[in-house]
């Protein structure tokens, strides 16, 4: 008979293609990683990889594609036993991104441990695409997103518009060509292509009317605002990350051309949401309607 735990590192060997890293991972050592496959291969009764280099056999790209829908399968139906059951002891994994799980987030999480304290909360911070990854492979119950498409075996929903603006002085010369300095084109301060805002935005950015610009990448909200504050650039950021924001020095600009976009949670389609769920939902609602009343 297979074991669930030789399938598991197989698939963790399969995609890392290295029995080092692969042990590494699962916190085993690599004796125990080169034993699980032995294992695998004695019980199935074929050679699954090839060592030098590292490769799968025919038979082992036919086996991973089994083991990774078992055990994905497997993950999805624990989670919805879990949520059958309404228990109060077990695991709730949230994914979302930097900027969304503090700004909106810390409240609801607070009370979400004080009311299921027998619930093991873990929180991974990610990009709305990692997070989409997640919730789809049931890694993660949960996901916060920015500008989710729908699609299977994914359902979003939509907790609140998402406006932008510009953070920075001198847009409007800008705009105009009348920046300060003629020795150095106007700096636009965004986000890194690995974001799904940033993909958003680089369509946006012609509606500015900028002859002409140079973009300085960095990796969060909170730098963006940093730097632009620090006077390097303009930052085009959400409204609502400047929400709890005091004492900003420099100009805000609402950008109302660029197109709003979409904040909501994510969870696989068909997926049974427990009533801890639900409530830290609810809780979610209640901390976006508190931001929006005081913005």
């Amino acid at each position: 008979m297979i074991d669930l735990n030789w399938l598991n590192t197989f698939v963790v060997l399969a995609r890392l293609e290295h029995f080092g890293k692969t042990a590494n991972e699962l916190h085993m050592t690599q004796p125990n990683v080169s034993l699980h496959i032995k294992q695998l291969e004695q019980a199935t009764r074929v050679k699954l990889i090839e060592r030098n280099p590292f490769r799968l056999t025919q038979a082992g790209e036919r086996l991973l594609k089994s083991a990774q829908s078992t055990l994905m399968e497997l993950q999805i139906c624990q989670a919805d036993i879990n949520a059958i059951n309404d228990l109060d002891q077990g695991t709730l994994t949230i994914a979302a991104s930097d900027i969304i799980s503090r700004l909106l987030l810390i409240s609801p999480f607070q009370l979400f441990k004080k009311e299921f304290p027998g619930i093991d909360f873990s929180l991974l911070n990610t990009t709305s695409s990692q997070a989409a990854e997640l919730v789809k492979s049931a890694k993660a119950d949960l996901g916060f997103v920015m500008a989710q498409k729908e699609s299977q075996p994914l359902h979003f929903t939509e907790l609140q518009q998402i406006k932008w603006c510009a953070l920075g002085d001198g847009l409007q010369a800008w705009q105009q060509g009348q920046w300060e300095s003629k020795q150095e084109e106007p700096t636009l301060i965004l986000l890194g292509h690995d974001t799904r805002t940033r993909d958003l935005l680089d369509l946006a950015l012609p509606t500015l009317n900028l002859p002409k610009y140079r973009i300085m990448e960095v990796g969060s909200v909170d730098a963006q605002i940093d730097w632009a504050e620090a006077g390097f650039g303009v930052a085009i950021v959400p409204e609502f990350s400047l929400h709890q924001k005091l004492n900003l020095k420099t100009k805000i600009t609402p950008l109302p051309q660029f197109p709003t976009t979409s904040l909501g949670y994510i969870v696989r389609q068909n997926q049974v949401l427990s009533r801890a769920i639900k409530q830290l939902l609810n809780w979610v609602n209640e901390e976006i309607v508190r931001s929006q009343l005081g913005s």
